[in-house]
């Protein structure tokens, strides 16, 4: 599956505004992805962050709960 169909364009959020967001939802309400390579996650990443790399996305899109939100950093 390409990527481009999952995610729907958005404009870019402030850290602010991803701040308030996830700060208002339970973590089960959103994807919160880290395209990072393994050893950045490793060392430090956002709270419920799911790690896959971005070489990887276009073959782990399916993990991703479509019905929810997605944020990816």
């Amino acid at each position: 599956m390409d990527p481009q169909t999952f995610f729907k364009e958005i404009p870019s959020w402030t850290p602010d505004k991803i701040r308030e967001f996830l700060g208002n939802k339970d973590h089960t309400s959103y994807n919160l992805v880290d395209v990072r390579q393994p050893a950045e996650y490793e060392q430090g990443h956002l709270p419920g962050a799911r790690l896959i790399p971005l070489g990887d996305l276009s073959s782990r899109i399916n993990e991703l709960d479509r019905a929810k939100p997605t944020i990816v950093y």
